[in-house]
């Protein structure tokens, strides 16, 4: 009896002690007056009451409207995977053993640091914390044990349950994958920094507020869930052809799918090849015109060289029959209308991932019709067309998946709030999670941030194309099967294509991984220049000069891997676009002067609109 006795003392003591630490901290947070005197100088009524009429104005709003499904759900586009009762038993007695040897740690160096000595000891003297992960690096996760054992023990069961998810034994590499993006997910969503009770930042200013904040981010909610879409950045920062998509130009050419953009040169000469630059369709394309600083397009125009844009109509209902046959079609169609205006044999390319794997069919047409001179080289940022190693999307392809997809896209299109969640999900802990706690509980006023608002400006999608899109070439793979796929009546074979390629590939890009785009110096047969750049999808490709950020490395493009390339690799500091500019002058560098046609909208020169046109505008 008494060894019994004694047991439960030692196992009821360490819990005793914790939460008489978070009284402690509570203490701390709250000065010297006591919690209940701390919140009883904020009248809480009022605070709750106004909550409380926010969210039923809502609601009443909602069933009035009857709005039915809801992108911002992340029930309607994400599908978790089976539990953990398939993981391999050594891997999970190991996960185990590391799981009880990291918990004996924490009590020891934070617990037990904070009950022989939380009251005396500096902030600076906190104990080390063997777990790292910035949404905790704010002190007051530290400066106080119970803060700091509660985050701790969070990232320690993090990295357990994660480690048996890819430990799975059983089933397939495509399941096991699933289940680690979805065991991933559920533990950014449980993290205790997202919820209010928990979070002692939070915590602190909603004392600091009275509330205030609360009622701020219940707005924020609200406003999200109405438009069905999480908001990013201040949406009234920004304005189309004022402080985004501002370089001068014109539309001067229109179908019902795209809008062609010329832009007006700087230069009295420019390169006698025109570019056309064909943007993803699933995104507008003022990703490469953002702010002056940050535009590609001002940049290329400024060194000379006559640029095209397509800009690609956000679909409705009216585009329901749309495959990707048109946007071939309209990719060959651009090409001959820019040659016939300018009246050149042939224009230079640049594909942007999509749009870089459609252009890649197209330069295969092409070469089987005999036609290949019309493109004098393209150039690839971050576009796949060997799918085996796409990365995280790929968990969004089953069967299940693309049948949830197709009852999404009722209309005949898919709304492109779906897309954007589930391209937040790929990065939830940096798209999704810090939003809920920087918007929601902080009531933080939005920022006004280029790229974020690009990133909310959603764009639908063909859904019968999107769905075929999905299915042959990221699931099937059959882009780089020999004729496995046709478009506009021919047959689409990679390894005929003997253009001079120019491949951009993210170090850490997770939509297009850099192994997934290398594999493209593997199907073509003319000369490829590969290169590696600094970061991911958006940041490796918007990389200008004056920034001085980042870096790329050049090197061996006919090795045999990603791999022995990096390892042979020569890395440079800064940006790769004037690297890139360099190859492209090696190819040909005539130039001709900037008049006549090459300024758009000049004397007998009929154009539709100014830049950017209408068509980046409709939602």
């Amino acid at each position: 009896m008494a060894d019994r006795t004694d047991s439960t003392t030692t196992m009821e003591s360490p819990f005793a002690a914790f939460f008489d630490m978070q009284g402690e901290a509570m203490r701390e947070m709250f000065g010297d007056v006591s919690p209940q005197d701390a919140f009883a100088g904020t009248d809480w009524s009022s605070v709750a009451n106004r909550l409380q009429a926010l969210w039923l104005d809502f609601v009443r709003e909602q069933s009035a409207q009857a709005m039915g499904s809801n992108p911002f759900d992340p029930a309607q586009w994400m599908t978790l995977a089976k539990g953990l009762s398939q993981a391999d038993p050594m891997a999970v007695f190991a996960a185990n053993q590391k799981l009880v040897h990291d918990s004996v740690d924490l009590w020891q160096n934070v617990l037990g640091a904070g009950m022989t000595g939380a009251k005396t000891r500096e902030a600076d003297e906190a104990p080390a914390l063997p777990h790292k992960d910035r949404r905790f690096a704010d002190p007051a996760w530290r400066d106080h044990p119970a803060y700091a054992l509660l985050h701790q023990t969070y990232l320690m069961l993090a990295e357990y349950f994660t480690t048996v998810a890819r430990e799975m034994s059983g089933v397939s590499p495509e399941h096991k994958q699933q289940l680690a993006f979805a065991t991933q997910a559920l533990v950014d969503a449980m993290s205790p920094d997202n919820f209010l009770l928990t979070n002692p930042v939070v915590l602190q200013r909603t004392i600091e507020t009275k509330g205030d904040n609360l009622v701020k981010g219940m707005k924020h909610l609200i406003n999200d869930l109405q438009k069905g879409q999480l908001t990013h950045t201040d949406a009234d920062a920004f304005t189309l052809g004022e402080n985004l998509a501002a370089t001068p130009g014109k539309v001067v050419h229109e179908t019902p799918l795209y809008q062609l953009i010329q832009y007006s040169p700087t230069t009295d000469k420019v390169l006698a090849t025109p570019i056309i630059i064909f943007p993803p369709w699933i995104n507008r394309f003022y990703i490469l015109d953002l702010t002056p600083k940050k535009s590609f397009i001002r940049w290329a125009v400024e060194q000379g060289i006559t640029i095209f844009v397509v800009s690609w109509k956000s679909a409705d209902a009216s585009m329901k029959d749309v495959i990707w046959d048109d946007y071939i079609r309209s990719q060959m169609e651009a090409i001959d209308h820019v040659r016939a205006r300018l009246d050149v044999p042939a224009v230079h390319t640049i594909g942007y991932c999509v749009a870089g794997t459609t252009l890649a069919a197209t330069l295969a047409i092409l070469h089987r019709r005999g036609e290949q001179d019309k493109v004098a080289s393209a150039t690839f940022f971050t576009a796949q067309v060997d799918f085996e190693k796409s990365g995280d999307l790929k968990h969004f392809i089953d069967d299940g998946q693309l049948s949830a997809i197709g009852k999404l896209s009722k209309d005949g299109y898919l709304d492109g709030r779906y897309l954007a969640a589930t391209f937040n999900a790929l990065r939830g802990k940096d798209l999704i999670w810090n939003y809920v706690v920087n918007n929601y509980l902080l009531g933080q006023d939005y920022p006004a941030f280029d790229l974020l608002h690009w990133n909310g400006d959603v764009t639908n999608l063909p859904a019968k194309w999107h769905s075929d899109y999905l299915r042959d070439l990221y699931r099937d793979n059959k882009l780089v099967q020999p004729d496995a796929l046709s478009a506009d009546g021919t047959p689409i074979d990679l390894t005929l294509v003997e253009t001079p390629v120019f491949i951009q590939a993210g170090k850490e890009d997770h939509i297009a991984p850099a192994e997934s785009v290398w594999r493209m110096t593997r199907h073509f047969k003319g000369d490829t220049t590969f290169m590696l750049a600094g970061s991911g999808h958006i940041a490796g490709v918007v990389n200008p000069p004056e920034a001085g950020k980042y870096q790329y490395w050049v090197g061996d493009s006919s090795a045999p891997t990603l791999k022995a390339f990096v390892d042979g690799a020569t890395e440079r500091p800064g940006s790769w676009w004037p690297h890139w500019l360099e190859w492209l002058h090696a190819l040909d560098d005539a130039t001709v002067p900037a008049t006549g046609k090459r300024k758009p909208g000049g004397k007998g020169d009929t154009v539709i609109e100014d830049a950017p046109g209408r068509y980046v505008k409709s939602r």
